[in-house]
């Protein structure tokens, strides 16, 4: 019998850094090699990156996928990564009907490329690329509701062995990030990060939870200075529907690059 994947939403750092010897994310790298002895590992993964918006949920579904260097001003060998992990064609066309059978606009697509949204926490998670995987974009527009919505109608694939990741950053003010650690910045930083692990770790009802996730940027304390935009938040929207809004577990909390992060799990 398969067992149960967990739902996961990971930080994945700035840019290549974590698959290098930045001082700044030896916690993260350490972190995310250490993450799989949690369970047993998956048959597949479905992966939600920041990196990637299309105007419907679309599904990169090449069975050799490629790597998209989509960053900027890093060291030469950072642009020679390879990570031959392969795709799931039949992963994807279901992850397709999920989507439509909800009622979601979605479609397949080749070509793109892993983002480093996508391999660079897979390098940490499963170096030997050894598990088949799929990802998944975020919808253009960026509704938290429509996250919500993604998630909830993928949850069924948990039960088939396949992982849902969601791949993003709890914080991601980049300005607020080079200026170093200001301290009234990481107040309001550290403000809204605790109503984040409140609203996803707490003895919430999946209602409260729900509502509390969908209404974000005005509930949350100094939402907008944590996310001028939002799209390394809504991983955790998918997330948290894909785990039809259980309580999760805080797997990781630190301070990176100068503002404290979070990861949750749902095992």
């Amino acid at each position: 019998m398969t067992a149960r994947a967990p739902v996961l939403y990971l930080p994945h750092g700035g840019g290549p850094m974590p698959l290098t010897d930045d001082p700044t994310h030896a916690e993260l790298r350490a972190f995310l090699q250490q993450v799989p002895e949690r369970f047993p590992t998956p048959r597949a993964v479905l992966l939600i990156s920041a990196h990637w918006e299309a105007p419907r949920a679309s599904v990169y579904d090449d069975p050799a996928p490629e790597l998209l260097f989509d960053y900027y001003g890093f060291p030469p060998p950072t642009y020679h990564y390879r990570y031959p992990a392969p795709g799931e064609p039949a992963l994807a066309d279901r992850v397709q009907a999920l989507l439509t059978d909800a009622g979601i606009e979605a479609a397949t697509v080749q070509g793109r490329g892993f983002d480093h949204g996508m391999f660079v926490p897979m390098m940490l998670l499963w170096p030997q690329a050894n598990v088949p995987c799929v990802q998944l974009s975020l919808i253009r527009g960026l509704d938290p509701q429509a996250h919500l919505a993604l998630g909830r109608a993928l949850g069924a694939l948990r039960d088939d062995g396949v992982a849902i990741v969601g791949s993003g950053m709890s914080f991601h003010n980049l300005k607020a990030i080079f200026a170093g650690a200001v301290p009234q910045q990481v107040e309001a930083s550290d403000a809204f990060d605790g109503w984040l692990v409140e609203t996803v770790t707490m003895a919430l009802s999946p209602e409260e939870q729900r509502a509390r996730l969908a209404d974000w940027d005005t509930a949350a304390p100094h939402a907008r200075f944590c996310h001028p935009r939002e799209e390394h938040l809504l991983p955790l929207h998918v997330c948290a529907g894909a785990a039809g809004f259980a309580n999760a577990e805080l797997i990781f909390n630190r301070p990176l690059m100068g503002h404290r992060v979070s990861g949750f799990g749902w095992f």
